[in-house]
């Protein structure tokens, strides 16, 4: 007998009682659930909650989003992180406002085929919103099957990914796939947490395989991971007057299309900064501070030295705002933001 055949009876009932009430539950509007869906990525469920709010407050429907200005958007996004999120949202808004009349589509097959949407999204939103068989399988999922079956397989190889993915659609739960989908969710984000596991309060202790070897703090097993990419940078806070520097970054590449403080790949000490400033146009007078800063992104590393120069003239290679403009109407990466 399939090992998760016996899931559904054992988390269904233990789900409606325990299940955290979060705003993204308060609906089935498909909607509403893929927003929530796309900002959870990566992302603490704390860090998204007042995103969330406010982003359904600008944008309340596709047709909104998919009509939105990009620097709104970025800066109703700001502090999130993984911007290309957001440009896909909007892509994807404008997909369904263009070929489906503005209605989400509610087969899976489609549902996959939208900007941004992989197996993971795509699956929790046919589940949840249409009652289809679609599992939604992330490293919470991941981790709760691995310490069920005590099963030792790097949960990071797709070809598991996409067994334990076949073996839960088998079991799914007519009329309940939604229910048994969050379930897992739940289970993973709240008791089979990756460290310290809750195991005495787990409604699946008496059916785990690691729970009964004694083995569930160890597991998952993941591949190792390859050290990050480290790039050393130089950044320039530029000031004339009251108004800073800032500049779009290219259209391409990590933070395509964002604005951000004018920067280069390589480190720079104090008379490179000054030479930099002067190539670019700004008649550079003064350094009044220099400070350093790091950034990790998933796979890379900026270690960043930062100048903040006085400058005697304009470029107008860059837009030049008031700090207070900057905090209102542009949205600045993390890693930029931090040294305002």
């Amino acid at each position: 007998m399939e090992p998760f055949a016996k899931l559904p009876d054992a988390l269904l009932p233990w789900y409606r009682g325990h299940a955290r009430a979060l705003p993204w539950r308060e609906s089935r509007d498909p909607y509403r659930v893929w927003v929530s869906e796309i900002m959870l990525q990566q992302t603490r469920v704390e860090a998204v909650m007042g995103y969330y709010a406010r982003f359904l407050q600008a944008f309340p429907t596709v047709e909104a989003l998919a009509g939105a200005d990009e620097d709104s958007l970025f800066k109703l996004w700001e502090g999130l992180g993984y911007y290309s999120r957001a440009r896909n949202l909007q892509k994807t808004a404008r997909t369904i406002a263009a070929e489906y009349g503005g209605v989400f589509p509610q087969d899976y097959a489609s549902v996959r085929a939208l900007p941004g949407v992989g197996p993971y999204t795509a699956g929790a939103i046919c589940s949840i919103c249409f009652d289809l068989p679609t599992a939604a399988v992330d490293g919470n999922v991941l981790r709760v099957t691995a310490r069920y079956l005590n099963d030792d397989t790097p949960i990071d190889l797709p070809a598991h990914k996409k067994e334990i993915t076949d073996r839960l659609e088998s079991v799914y739960p007519a009329g309940n796939c939604g229910a048994f989908t969050q379930a897992l969710m739940e289970l993973g984000a709240t008791v089979c947490t990756p460290r310290s596991p809750k195991c005495g309060d787990c409604p699946l202790r008496t059916l785990c395989r690691a729970f009964a070897a004694g083995t569930a703090a160890s597991l998952p097993v993941k591949i190792p991971k390859k050290e990050k990419q480290l790039v050393d940078k130089t950044v320039f806070l530029l000031w004339y007057g009251d108004e800073l520097a800032l500049m779009r970054r290219e259209d391409t590449g990590l933070l395509a299309g964002m604005w951000s403080l004018p920067n280069v790949d390589e480190p720079l000490d104090v008379e490179g900064a000054l030479r930099q400033a002067e190539a670019f146009g700004t008649q550079p007078q003064a350094v009044l501070r220099q400070e350093h800063k790091s950034h990790v992104f998933t796979h890379i590393r900026w270690e960043m030295d930062a100048f903040t120069i006085l400058c005697g003239a304009k470029d107008d290679r860059f837009v030049w705002r008031t700090p207070d403009e900057i905090r209102r109407r542009y949205a600045l990466p993390t890693a930029f933001r931090k040294f305002l």
